[in-house]
């Protein structure tokens, strides 16, 4: 029987992590998830670094690029729903082995993760604003927040500006107003502080480190 290959989801939010890792672990005989980190590092041999962009600025590459030097990672993924063209093109010529979509069904993301171990570079085409794949969890999911929401509530949270958000994510600021709005609403506030004292509480910042093992 062919070994499972290893894998080290990273995210600054444990919620994150573990709930892609659940989503993983209906494929026992494919993939096996060797490492969860909140720390942006990898600490022991994996074949691939998953790194979910929940709430990260993606312009920023530092994180990535230490991946890519790492020689306990041996390929590094990015797991997101943000599909600029912008964003595509660096991870390729940054050197990055995937580019994956959150709207993937769980078996696609294993096919897609097979196929980045077999040596292929993996972009998925670009999602609509489908559900995210079943499975994964985010901060502000059970309070009716779609993944994005919960994004863009993050980064505020973080101390963001609407045009900091509108810049991380490529929408537009009108589009940020819009979300803003929404997100409001679903969480009974009226205000900018209210809604950040609401994502403290709510767990929209990192949380502590999870452990570096998985089951």
């Amino acid at each position: 029987m062919p070994t499972p290959i290893t894998i080290a989801v990273v995210d600054d939010y444990d919620v994150v992590v573990l709930g892609v890792a659940r989503m993983l672990e209906q494929y026992p005989d494919q993939v096996r998830v060797a490492e969860l980190s909140t720390t942006q590092t990898v600490d022991q041999p994996v074949d691939i670094v998953l790194y979910d962009a929940f709430a990260q600025p993606e312009t920023d590459t530092a994180d990535l690029e230490q991946f890519l030097v790492n020689p306990l990672a041996g390929r590094t993924v990015v797991y997101t729903w943000n599909f600029h063209p912008q964003l595509v093109d660096q991870v390729q010529r940054q050197g990055l082995h995937g580019y994956l979509s959150k709207a993937l069904p769980a078996r696609e993301l294993v096919a897609a993760l097979e196929r980045v171990h077999a040596g292929e570079v993996v972009v998925s085409d670009p999602p609509g604003r489908a559900r995210s794949a079943t499975g994964l969890d985010w901060p502000g999911r059970a309070e009716g927040l779609s993944d994005r929401e919960s994004e863009i509530l993050a980064l505020i949270t973080q101390g963001k500006s609407n045009a900091d958000v509108a810049a991380i994510t490529f929408l537009s600021p009108n589009t940020i107003k819009s979300y803003v709005r929404t997100i409001y609403r679903k969480i009974g506030v009226t205000s900018r502080t209210q809604a950040v004292l609401w994502g403290v509480r709510h767990a929209f910042v990192p949380g502590p480190q999870v452990p570096g093992q998985w089951g």
